[in-house]
Formats: structure tokens, sequence, C-alpha cells
């Protein structure tokens, strides 16, 4: 039977994160064939993924899930399960806990790459599985006179950050780990290296954001030279540069665009160095500009990304044109942006349009 799992699956992302490692043993291994400690599941699940070079983000929410399938099924070390549990787990998210289907593929990407990559026990058959219902939502879009509202209440780093956002189509984290050697301002591209699904790709560098980028990044080398003097000015460079170029940490174009106003302190090391931005920074500023607008729409950063591919097919650049410039890797995801060329509903005309031209806007009472 399934653990204590309604305090795990109310619990928020960040408290199940900072949970300790659930106590998973194995048997034999103690003193008179008592249970011993197995090594941390979760610590080779970690190792596994930096391995593989996966993102921060993965890397956490993998951690998480897996924690949250141990407490789901009594802490029972997972090598001790199989198909069936997990096919138990993931319908209980579907059925009982209600999840977004995204949220309970994310779940079953976590669970798969434990059984494939840390305890080599590729998952059976997991047909059974009740899947969730996938939402067919379209977009929430922000016309080009909301997105200048909304561009006028920001200031400073996080309205530069919005206008790449819609003027390249990034998503936040991308333009937040944009670094000096991504900017091409003779060509007018940025390069978005790693982006979703580990891809690099090239889009286009709005003009208008050259010249306050310049300026911004005068400022930004300014503050690497006093980081320079203060003996840090480093930054984490990606996969193993660190170890093949070790000076390239502390070179100009290896600098993030969006350095965070404060350095930290490496595990283990006496070192210091600058990360980017936090997102929260731009979220925040985003949300409250768009609610200083008084725009009834539910806009956050990702629906600037929205607008920038719904205003390119308005403005009549291909689908597949859009698609290379978002990153997608399949077409019918970028489809969900072809609402914009049937607007009205299909093309269709409203016959309540038509009613105007036959008896005049506000006309007299109708006939009961």
């Amino acid at each position: 039977m399934p653990g204590s799992f309604g305090y795990w699956a109310g619990a928020g992302s960040a408290d199940i994160a900072a949970m300790p490692d659930p106590p998973v043993t194995v048997p034999g291994s103690g003193p008179s064939g008592a249970q011993a400690p197995a090594p941390r599941l979760l610590t080779q699940l970690r190792a596994t993924l930096r391995l593989a070079h996966y993102s921060p983000r993965t890397e956490a929410a993998y951690v998480r899930w897996t924690k949250v399938f141990v407490r789901f099924h009594g802490t029972r070390h997972p090598r001790d399960l199989g198909a069936a549990e997990v096919t138990q787990f993931l319908t209980h998210l579907a059925v009982d806990r209600r999840v977004a289907a995204s949220t309970q593929g994310q779940a079953l990407g976590a669970l798969l790459f434990v059984y494939r990559e840390v305890l080599k026990q590729p998952l059976s058959d997991l047909s059974a599985t009740v899947r969730a219902r996938q939402p067919e939502r379209v977009p929430t879009v922000l016309a080009p006179d909301e997105i200048e509202a909304v561009l006028a209440e920001l200031a400073g780093v996080p309205r530069l950050v919005a206008l790449l956002l819609y003027g390249a189509g990034l998503r936040l984290e991308e333009g937040l780990s944009l670094r000096v050697k991504d900017l091409d301002f003779v060509r007018g591209e940025v390069i978005v290296r790693r982006g979703k699904g580990a891809k690099d790709r090239v889009t286009v560098l709005p003009a208008r954001a050259v010249g306050p980028l310049r300026t911004h990044l005068e400022r930004v080398k300014a503050l690497h030279g006093r980081d320079l003097a203060a003996g840090c000015g480093a930054v984490e460079l990606p996969g193993a540069l660190g170890r093949k170029l070790p000076t390239a940490d502390r070179e100009w174009a290896w600098q993030w665009v969006f350095p965070a106003t404060r350095t930290y302190r490496v595990r283990g090391t006496a070192d210091r160095r600058r990360h980017h931005l936090h997102p929260t920074v731009v979220q925040k500023a985003v949300t409250a500009a768009v609610r200083r607008t008084g725009i009834a729409k539910r806009a956050t950063c990702h629906t600037l990304r929205h607008s920038f591919a719904t205003h390119l097919l308005e403005a009549g650049y291909d689908i597949r044109t859009v698609q290379e410039l978002l990153g997608h890797r399949d077409v019918s995801t970028t489809m969900v942006y072809t609402h914009v060329l049937n607007r009205g509903g299909l093309g269709v005309r409203s016959p309540a349009d038509g009613l105007a031209h036959r008896r005049g806007e506000g006309g007299g009472p109708g006939r009961g």
C-alpha cells in the first residue's frame, strides 16, 4: 500500500526539494543479516544527471519527483519496485491529484531516468497508466500597444530583459543565461546556447535593444573590472570548459550579460563568483508592470515569447521560420500560434456585425 503521500503531494516544490534523502535500504549486508543503508539513491541520481550535462533545473525536478515516488510507496527502495508501482503512482497523479499532463510527463521522465540510468533496470510496459488530460489552451498574447504599455512600466535591467524576451522570442532562463559572446551586434543575432532540449539556436537581436544593451554592457564591464580587482570575477563555465580553458572563467566574453547584484561563495572553496540575475527579479517586475497597466490578461514573462511568435505570423512570416527562431523541435508545437491566422473564430464574421447596417446603432426597442 502507498505510504503517507498526502503531505508530500501537498507540499510545494521548494519544500520537497529541501527535504532530506529518503532512508532507503537494501537487505542482507549488515551485521547478522540486518538491513544496512544503501548508497544514497539521490546522490547517485544527481551524479548521473551532472555527468550527462542535464540542467540544474532538470536535476532539481528529477530529484523532487524521486522523493515523492519513494514516499508514496512507503520509503521502499525503487529497485524493489517496478513498472506496476510506477503505473500506480502516475495514475494517482492523474486521477487523485489531477495534475496537468506536463506535470505527469515530468514525473514519468524522472522515473524513467532513475530506472534506466541509475538503477540499470529499464521499466517495461507502462501502457496501463491513466494519462492526465492535456488541456487545449490558446496562449495569452499581448497586442503591440499592450507590449509598449508594459515596457513603459518597466525600468533598468528588468525592462531590458523583457525587451529581449519579446524582441528575440527568448524563454526567461535563456535570456538570463546569455553571455557577452552570445550577442552579435554586427549580424544582429542572439545565439542561444543549450536552450530547451540542450539545443543551440540563433534568433534575431532587435535593433531597438542594441543601444540600451551597449550602455548596459559598459556598466557590466566596469563591475567585472571591480570584481577582478577584488580577487573574484570568475563565472561558472558549462561542461568541462573550466578544465580545458582554465582562465576563461575570468575573461570578458564569458561573463553574464545580466549578472546578479551579489556574489556567492563556491561550495567547499574560498572562491567567490557572480551568477546571473535570478528569474524572480524579472518575473515580479513584469507581473507588477502588467498590473499597473490595467491590462485584463494574465500576462507573464512567457507571454512576451508568445507575443513574439504571434506577431511574426501576423506579419506574414512562415511558420518554419518562426519554429527555428523559437527553437521548437516539432512544428506542431509552433502550430499553437496559428490561431492568429483565423481571427474572429476561423474567419467567420458574426451576424451581429451586420445588424447596425440594417437598423443603425442605438435604435429603438425591439419587438417582444
